[in-house]
């Protein structure tokens, strides 16, 4: 169904008379439009800086401003720059006129105007100005809809080049090669889910579409997620020089996430190892007990770890560090922001730490969850 562009909207009047004393402007509440009042130019650039209207009514003269002064200090703030303005004004003068439009007004009305003149031009501007509304926040759901897809397929699909150049390798290892043929079966069949999910589901940006209808009974495996990432990761930490030590909970720990969803986290914050702790020679995959009801995953190295200057910026999208060495893989700068995305949606919270004696640490906490039989766990164990 196309998307419904709304018909009313939020008029800033700026008027040194009140609505009720102009039969224009007062039919322009009475077809269901929210007027705000305001009587002079400081009090609406001061209302229109705090809750942007969706188009201005500028009714001169006013006590403390000319329009043109008006507009251009409206104007000069970029986000009240669309901001559809039209002028009332006595005035007829040509030359006044034409500094309104200049300043960026919209549309002039000569008073004593018709109200029902007024009326269609109002509802012309607002509908144009909500109609671009729409399409932006289209345009913007749609671009984040992208991103996502795009990161969710680059990590399987960076395990797919992986084993295919390790068995490109003339003196690559035979006894690996079923492993290595059993990781591009699995990554590519990955790879295919997520593209059916997406276009199979409505899933919102920011949430994945495999978790979209999860709902409160997603649950996942701590223990298990874990000794998954190894199986996937540990031949490609190897020919990094990463050596990966896992330290499972050892319990039924099982939190309230998809378990899809949570190896997908834990794959950004593998990646992130390979591309940035290298030089550090160890990866750590833990889960342990968290806040009262809550699990962790946490992720530890030996690498540089994350500069102070950076750590303000380093889950906002599009934020890459410099990996320092040319052979690492290429960041789009989106995993982390995406996984704290995810994490939140499922009641929990991911964080960095600098990790005692050097090093980098990534924890993922989240809601302790009863486990079902999907989760491979027959009962849950609270911490």
């Amino acid at each position: 169904m196309p998307h419904q562009i709304a018909r009313t909207g939020r008029l800033l009047v700026v008027s040194a008379h009140p609505p009720a004393e102009s039969s224009a402007i007062a039919l322009l509440g009475q077809h269901g439009h929210e007027l705000i009042h305001v009587d002079s130019g400081a009090q609406a650039l001061a209302l229109a800086s705090r809750q942007a209207p969706d188009l201005i009514l500028l009714d001169l003269p006013l006590p403390d401003i000319t329009g043109v002064e008006l507009l251009a200090a409206l104007h000069a703030q970029p986000r009240l720059r669309q901001i559809p303005a039209i002028v009332l004004t006595a005035v007829s003068d040509r030359q006044r006129l034409l500094r309104a439009f200049e300043a960026g007004a919209v549309d002039c009305v000569c008073k004593p105007c018709e109200p029902e003149e007024l009326l269609a031009r109002v509802h012309v501007h607002l509908h144009l100005k909500l109609t671009r509304d729409r399409l932006e926040q289209v345009a913007r759901e749609r671009q984040e809809l992208v991103n996502l897809v795009a990161h969710d397929l680059k990590n399987p699909l960076t395990s797919v080049l992986f084993a295919c150049e390790m068995l490109a390798l003339p003196e690559g290892n035979p006894a690996r090669t079923p492993r290595y043929l059993q990781i591009i079966d699995e990554s590519t069949r990955e790879a295919l889910g997520y593209i059916r999910s997406y276009l199979e589901s409505q899933a919102k940006p920011g949430q994945p579409a495999h978790d979209a209808d999860a709902g409160g009974t997603a649950c996942a495996h701590l223990d298990e997620t874990l000794h998954w990432l190894a199986a996937r990761y540990e031949l490609q930490l190897e020919a990094q020089g990463l050596r990966l030590q896992v330290d499972p909970s050892g319990s039924d720990a099982c939190v309230a996430i998809s378990g899809q969803v949570l190896r997908q986290v834990g794959e950004n914050l593998v990646s992130n190892a390979l591309k940035y702790a290298r030089a550090g020679g160890e990866l750590t995959l833990a889960a342990r007990a968290g806040a009262p009801g809550f699990w962790q995953l946490v992720a530890q190295d030996r690498g540089p770890g994350i500069p102070e200057s950076f750590q303000s910026r380093l889950f906002k999208p599009f934020q890459r560090m410099d990996a320092g060495d040319a052979a690492a893989p290429v960041s789009n700068g989106l995993g982390l922001a995406l996984a704290r995305q995810i994490v939140g949606h499922a009641g929990g919270r991911l964080w960095y730490e600098d990790r005692e004696g050097g090093g980098a640490r990534f924890l993922v906490e989240l809601p302790a969850a009863a486990c079902t039989q999907a989760c491979g766990s027959p009962r849950a164990q609270t911490p």
